[in-house]
């Protein structure tokens, strides 16, 4: 393989394979959860501190061991071959292929601003209880063309990281700025502040009903860890880039490097954003509205809460530059997804530990059979469910592995302890600990 991934490039793959979807949409499922502008921040930067605390867990892994399929590889230096080849096959049927399901899922979701054809309710064929819609075919389509572009060579895909990566956080920042710009000349963020621990989860029929449950205690607890599905979902994928360590350049110094660097952006990322958010939006809202300010943050329509803020500058464009920015986002998050789940399957194939074929590399040095076969199986899972059903999926499998990864962490210090380790764990062993806690 090619080693021509850069500290650049890695940190662009991090944070490009994080940023998705999640931070224009799940804010207001975590403000109907917790009830408030002071722990819908908590939220927000619990994820981002979690996150955070495994990137640098694995940073000693990637050091130690800087090959093609990451974290595949740490575990089964670790655990042996019966738990990688589990994880292996997790990621291939639910993980990688379910994120890359639900960010192109995503992508078509928005492109139906534009072109109401690919809007969600248009069915082009119901057989036996399974509804095809047109959004549906284009999230398919766009993975095929995402994977027909990787197997013409790594150059391709990093190109494409590259630009979407940059366009986005570009765009991110401009948001951010704009929002607080203009909390700066309103009382919005002051009077959603001005009850920022009052927690109350807030249930609704999505039409008028509403009831509200105040919390306290376990039950805010509970609820906090309850929002934060979301919000992990967005902060997720920041690991793809042990994946193709074999074509990083000085992989021992610039996967830590890369990995700390991606998710110190994005988690300043989304905290800034969901500030932008409080400083034009009120945190509450009557589900019953019909202006966008009415409903608030908890109520923004179709949990659009990037494009409801949007509207507040820009009025009725708003939904159209959200829409561009969050097609850039998905497209390019999907080309780090894709790109990087490839040479996990690779990896696991030179093991004995899946399909044979897709070890081989094409005439441009990359595995395009396990390209293609991550393709198939993720447009079989765009036709299995709801975003939401593949985001919850997803989640829940990929936290249940990075805990197996970093209690690895632990094994190999007492099994492999004259090894070298370029980079070690900061807050070893307080800080692993508490990230599998």
């Amino acid at each position: 393989m090619k080693k021509s991934l850069n500290l650049f490039d890695t940190t662009l793959l991090v944070a490009g394979s994080m940023i998705g979807s999640g931070i224009f949409i799940v804010s207001s499922d975590i403000a109907r959860t917790v009830g408030s502008a002071g722990w819908l921040l908590v939220v927000w930067i619990l994820s981002g501190v979690i996150t955070l605390f495994a990137a640098l867990s694995y940073g000693e892994l990637a050091g130690m061991m800087p090959q093609a399929g990451g974290q595949f590889v740490y575990i089964k230096k670790a655990f042996g071959d019966l738990t990688a080849f589990v994880y292996g096959w997790t990621v291939f049927l639910v993980i990688q292929t379910g994120v890359i399901a639900a960010v192109a899922v995503a992508f078509a979701k928005f492109t139906g601003v534009f072109i109401p054809y690919f809007e969600e309710g248009n069915v082009l064929i119901q057989l036996f209880g399974l509804k095809i819609t047109s959004a549906q075919l284009l999230a398919i389509c766009i993975i095929a063309l995402l994977t027909f572009i990787n197997t013409r060579g790594i150059e391709n895909g990093k190109a494409i990281q590259r630009i979407f990566t940059s366009a986005k956080l570009i765009a991110l920042f401009a948001l951010i700025i704009v929002g607080i710009y203009y909390g700066f000349h309103s009382d919005v963020f002051s009077n959603n502040m001005a009850h920022a621990w009052d927690a109350k989860q807030t249930f609704s029929d999505g039409e008028s009903f509403r009831d509200y449950k105040n919390l306290s205690g376990m039950a805010l607890i509970t609820a906090i860890g309850a929002a934060m599905l979301g919000s992990l979902f967005s902060s997720d994928a920041w690991n793809n880039v042990t994946f193709i360590a074999g074509e990083v350049e000085n992989p021992k110094r610039n996967i830590p490097l890369g990995l700390f660097f991606g998710v110190c952006i994005v988690t300043l990322i989304y905290v800034l954003a969901n500030v932008a958010y409080l400083c034009l939006l009120p945190l509450d809202g009557n589900v019953g509205s019909d202006s966008v300010v009415g409903q608030g943050i908890m109520f923004a329509q179709k949990d659009r809460v990037g494009t409801a803020a949007l509207f507040v500058v820009f009025g009725d464009v708003a939904k159209y530059l959200m829409a561009a920015l969050i097609m850039v986002s998905t497209f390019g998050c999907n080309n780090g997804l894709i790109l990087a789940g490839s040479r996990l399957f690779q990896s696991m194939a030179k093991d004995g530990l899946f399909f044979k074929s897709t070890a081989k590399l094409n005439k441009f040095n990359v595995p395009s059979n396990a390209l293609i076969l991550q393709g198939i199986w993720a447009s079989v899972l765009c036709l299995s469910g709801s975003y939401g059903d593949l985001l919850d999926y997803c989640t829940f499998s990929s936290l249940i592995f990075y805990i197996i990864t970093i209690t690895g962490l632990f094994v190999l210090r007492k099994k492999m302890p004259d090894i070298e380790r370029p980079y070690k764990a900061f807050g070893y062993p307080v800080i692993p600990a508490l990230y599998i806690i």
